[in-house]
C-alpha cells in the first residue's frame, strides 16, 4: 500500500478544515436567510398592540444581540481549549492549570496582581454603598415626626393670616376674607371671640407683646386695633383624627361646603374698633407691632407702608421706594427694624434705630414676586417667593443668600421657630414643609383625604409655650390646623 507523506498529509487536514468552514458558512447563510420568515411567523402567532414595523425592528435588534452572544460562546470555547491545551504541556512538568481557578499554577504570578486589585475595588464599591444604605436608615429614624391635633372650623371664607396671642391666655387668631377675625381656644377647637369691625377682606392678625390688642388689616384700606377679653374653656380629651388613614387619595374636589357650617353661634362679636388707621390709597395686605407695641406698620397695595403711633393714630414715616404693590411685612423680635416685601421681586429693611437717619436695604435675589420675609432670633432673614424658592440671608451681608431652598410650588406666607429654628413652608400646591436654616429638608405634614389642607395653604405660624400644638396652618379650604412637630435631638445637633 502507498505510504501519504508529511505534506500530502497537511494538505488533507487543510482542504478538510475548508469544507467545514464553507459547510459551516452555508448553515449560517441559510440561517440568516430564514430568519425573515422566522421572524414573520413569530410576529403573526403573537398577539400585540404593537405596530409591525416595531415589532419587526425589535426582533432584528434582538437577533443582533443574539449573534453577538453567539460569537462570545464561540471564543470561550476556544479558551476553554487553549487552557486544556495549556495543561497537557504541563502535564509533562508535573504542573496543571484548573481553568475555573487562574490563580494557580503557571498563571498564579500573572494574575494575582490583577485579582487583588479586583478585589480591593469590590470591597470599596461594597462599603460605599453599605454606609450610604446605613445613613439612609439613620436619615429616615431621625426625621421629625409630625401629627395633626386639632381643626379650627367656622369661617366663611378663605383664611389668609392666623398668630398665636404673646401673653396669656394663649388664644389663636385667625384672619377671614369673609370680612372676620376670630380667636380659637388651642385646645378646644372652640371660637371665643369673633371682630367684625372691618368690611372688607381681613388680610393679616398680629398680636401685641404685653396687652391683649391685636391688630388686623383690612381690604378696606385700614388697620384696626382692638382689645379683646377671653376666657378659655375646661380642656376635652383630644380625639384621634389620625386614627383611621388608610389611603393618600386626594378628595380635592370636596367642595366647602364643609365650611358652609354655621358659626359658632354662641360665639361673642366685637364690632367697633378701639383704633382706626386711615391714611392708604390701597388694600392693606399685613400689618405688625414694632418692638415695644407702640408703634406698628402697615404694607398696602399703594406700594407704600406706613408707619403709626398706636397712642395718637398719626402717621410718623411713610416708607416708600417700591416699584410695585406690598405683599408683607415684619418686624424684628428684639430691634427697630422692618422688612417689607413686594411684587417687584425684592424686600427692603428699614432700620429705626437711630431718629435721625432711617437707612433702607434692598434684597435682590428672587425672580418673582416675594410672597413674606421675617426676622428670625439671630441676624438673618429668611424670604419666600412665587418663584419657588426660599432663601436665608444674613443681616451683615446682604449680597447673596447663605443658604436656598428649592422647592415645587410657589411659598407664601413662612414662619421660623425661635427655639428650634426650623422653618414652616406652606405651598400653594396644599402642601406644608419643613425646613432648618441650612436649607434642609426636614419633614412634610402629612396630606390626605381625611387630613391635612384641600386648597392653597396661605399663612403658617409657631407657638413656641404649646408643646402638644406647636405649629399653625390656615389655607383657602376655610380651616386653620394646628400640628404636632416632634423633632429628634440628633437631628437638631445637626
Amino acid at each position: 500500500m502507498p505510504v501519504e507523506s508529511g505534506n500530502s498529509a497537511a494538505a488533507r487536514q487543510v482542504k478538510q478544515k475548508r469544507k467545514s468552514h464553507s459547510l459551516s458558512i452555508r448553515r449560517t447563510n441559510s440561517t440568516e436567510q430564514d430568519r425573515p420568515g422566522m421572524q414573520r411567523d413569530m410576529l403573526e402567532g403573537q398577539d400585540s398592540k404593537l405596530p409591525m414595523s416595531l415589532r419587526s425592528n425589535l426582533l432584528d435588534l434582538f437577533g443582533q444581540i443574539e449573534r453577538e452572544f453567539e460569537n462570545l460562546y464561540i471564543e470561550n470555547l476556544e479558551l476553554r481549549r487553549e487552557i486544556e491545551s495549556l495543561n497537557e504541556r504541563l502535564a509533562g512538568e508535573g504542573q496543571t492549570v484548573d481553568g475555573s481557578d487562574l490563580s494557580k499554577g503557571a498563571l498564579k504570578t500573572k494574575a494575582s496582581h490583577s485579582t487583588s486589585q479586583l478585589s480591593q475595588k469590590l470591597k470599596t464599591t461594597y462599603k460605599a454603598s453599605t454606609s450610604k444604605i446605613v445613613s439612609s436608615f439613620k436619615a429616615t429614624t431621625s426625621r421629625a415626626v409630625c401629627q395633626l391635633v386639632k381643626e379650627y372650623v367656622g369661617h366663611r371664607d378663605g383664611i389668609w393670616d392666623l398668630a398665636v396671642t404673646r401673653v396669656q391666655p394663649l388664644v389663636l387668631g385667625t384672619a377671614s376674607a369673609d370680612h372676620c377675625s376670630m380667636l380659637w381656644s388651642i385646645e378646644t377647637g372652640r371660637c371665643l371671640l369673633k371682630y367684625a369691625g372691618h368690611a372688607g377682606s381681613v388680610n393679616s392678625i398680629k398680636f401685641h407683646p404685653t396687652e391683649q390688642m391685636a391688630l388686623t388689616a383690612s381690604g378696606d384700606q385700614t388697620a384696626h386695633i382692638w382689645r379683646y377679653m377671653v376666657q378659655l374653656p375646661l380642656p376635652q380629651p383630644p380625639a384621634d383624627i389620625s386614627a383611621s388613614l388608610d389611603d393618600d387619595v386626594d378628595f380635592s374636589d370636596k367642595d366647602e361646603a364643609d365650611g358652609e357650617a354655621d358659626g359658632p353661634s354662641e360665639c361673642p362679636t366685637i364690632r367697633v374698633a378701639t383704633t382706626t388707621l386711615k391714611s392708604h390709597q390701597g388694600v392693606v395686605i399685613a400689618a405688625d407691632w414694632l418692638v415695644g407695641g407702640k408703634q406698628v406698620v402697615t404694607a398696602s397695595w399703594d406700594r407704600a407702608a406706613n408707619l403709626y403711633d398706636v397712642e395718637t393714630s398719626e402717621l410718623v414715616h411713610t416708607l416708600t421706594g417700591h416699584d410695585q404693590e406690598l405683599t408683607h411685612c415684619c418686624t424684628h423680635p428684639t430691634q427697630r427694624l422692618v422688612v417689607t416685601s413686594s411684587r417687584d421681586t425684592t424686600f427692603r429693611l428699614w432700620d429705626f434705630r437711630d431718629p435721625s437717619i432711617h437707612s433702607v436695604n434692598v434684597f435682590q435675589g428672587h425672580t418673582d414676586t416675594v410672597t413674606s420675609a421675617v426676622f428670625t432670633v439671630g441676624d438673618n432673614v429668611v424670604s419666600g417667593s412665587d418663584d419657588r424658592t426660599v432663601k436665608v440671608w444674613d443681616l451683615k451681608n446682604m449680597r447673596s443668600p447663605i443658604a436656598t431652598i428649592r422647592t415645587d410650588s410657589a411659598v407664601n406666607r413662612i414662619s421660623v421657630s425661635a427655639n428650634q429654628r426650623i422653618i414652616a413652608l406652606p405651598h400653594d400646591n396644599r402642601q406644608v414643609r419643613l425646613f432648618d436654616m441650612n436649607g434642609v429638608r426636614l419633614a412634610r405634614l402629612p396630606r390626605s383625604n381625611r387630613q391635612g389642607h384641600r386648597r392653597m395653604v396661605c399663612c403658617s405660624a409657631w407657638n413656641e409655650e404649646n408643646q402638644a400644638c406647636n405649629l399653625f396652618t390656615c389655607g383657602f379650604d376655610r380651616q386653620a390646623i394646628g400640628w404636632n412637630i416632634n423633632i429628634p435631638a440628633l437631628l437638631q445637633e445637626k
